[in-house]
């Protein structure tokens, strides 16, 4: 297991965006729950925060400060198709927030990345030719389509 695991904290949301994440996400679980046992400022029971696995990635969420999250931290999901681009765009930006370049700011405020698993490499390639046309490409969309990245990439 990693030593460092991202923690969201949520002003009271937390618990729900733990069901909200666990249906987004396949192969996810919860680790290990965490209630106020009554000693704390909470009444016992009331929900403090989980250690979660999403799809094998670990990630705390903690009813905490009550802090707004910002697009200073985003998570970047690696998508294989598009339709996989598609089933995580639309499930988490539903009463969120569309941005651009693939970005979105799900119901929580939490930012995600969608996009192919091959973009960095894209944006990085010896050809910087290839690289500027998907970043142009890029920066002209909301939800990203990989065809049109790729023909972009191909200068087609």
């Amino acid at each position: 297991m990693p030593k460092i695991v991202p923690c969201i904290a949520f002003a009271s949301q937390a618990e729900e965006a733990l069901k909200f994440y666990l249906s987004v996400f396949p192969h996810s679980r919860v680790v290990n729950e965490l209630r106020y046992t009554g000693d704390g400022p909470m009444p016992k029971g009331t929900f403090l925060g989980a250690l979660i696995e999403l799809d094998g990635n670990e990630f705390m969420l903690l009813n905490g400060p009550d802090e707004k999250p910002s697009l200073a931290t985003s998570f970047f999901i690696k998508c294989n198709t598009q339709a996989e681009i598609d089933r995580y765009w639309d499930a988490l930006v539903v009463g969120g927030q569309p941005i651009q370049c693939g970005w979105l700011k799900d119901k929580y405020g939490v930012a995600w990345q969608v996009a192919p698993a091959e973009l960095p490499g894209m944006l990085k390639d010896k050809d910087s030719a290839k690289a500027t046309r998907v970043m142009l490409a890029m920066c002209a969309m909301v939800k990203l389509d990989w065809a049109a990245l790729q023909r972009a990439y191909d200068g087609a």
